[in-house]
């Protein structure tokens, strides 16, 4: 996210370029991890002022449109093949919390600020609600999106938004780690990975049941299962003999 002079706030511009963006590395696999961070002091306040009042004057098909194309954006963020790092600093404000939400792993700088703020406005997260209450769960979007109330970065953990919280000084190198973890994993089995959790994650419980012993099949007979498990016996057989 790169408009540092309002915090990285949404607009249509941005909301494109990310939308494009994500939607492009899905059709590369050679890329192994994204990490989703914003330039300046903050990872983003949520929506530009300038593009509120503008929607303000929409008609209703306008405004329809314009949240569809919001909503776009997260499903390009929330489907992208490879896993999505967030970056989290600064401010993550109403919008941003659909970000968050949508990254697959989250980590937060301590003193980071977190908030579902669009009830203070007057409107309501109806685009991000989906992904947020998957996320942190309904009891806890409810805490915490009815009150509009701000919370810190340990408060975000506890709610399930943020899995890790660092001290400023260690975000690039946590984040790091997390990259250099998944460079370790066989890349299509990483990517499947993903795919399988989001399935299951959005069906019924007998559904996924039924569905993932032909996954695992498929996946043990792969190249790169065949491969990864042959030398990791190799090296197994080496060590057992020294």
């Amino acid at each position: 996210l790169n408009r540092p002079d309002v915090h990285n706030a949404f607009n249509e511009a941005l909301i494109a370029e990310l939308t494009e963006c994500f939607t492009s590395i899905a059709t590369k696999p050679e890329v192994r991890a994204v990490v989703l961070f914003g330039h300046g002091k903050s990872f983003c306040a949520g929506a530009d002022l300038k593009w509120m009042q503008r929607a303000a004057a929409y008609t209703e098909a306008e405004n329809i449109e314009d949240a569809r194309v919001f909503s776009r954006m997260l499903d390009a963020i929330d489907t992208c093949p490879p896993p999505v790092i967030g970056r989290i600093h600064g401010v993550a404000l109403g919008g941003a919390m659909g970000l968050v939400s949508c990254c697959d792993i989250a980590i937060a700088a301590e003193g980071t600020r977190f908030g579902i703020t669009e009830v203070r406005l007057g409107i309501i997260p109806a685009v991000i609600s989906p992904y947020l209450v998957r996320k942190i769960g309904i009891s806890q979007a409810r805490s915490l999106a009815l009150t509009g109330e701000f919370f810190d970065a340990r408060r975000a953990q506890a709610a399930g938004a943020i899995h890790e919280v660092v001290p400023a000084e260690r975000l690039d190198a946590a984040v790091a780690e997390k990259v250099e973890a998944i460079r370790q994993c066989g890349p299509e089995a990483v990517t499947h990975c993903k795919k399988i959790l989001h399935f299951v994650g959005n069906v019924s419980f007998e559904e996924g049941k039924e569905a993932m012993p032909r996954e695992l099949a498929l996946r043990r007979r792969s190249q790169e299962a065949q491969q990864r498990m042959a030398a990791f016996f190799a090296k197994r057989e080496r060590k057992r003999k020294k």
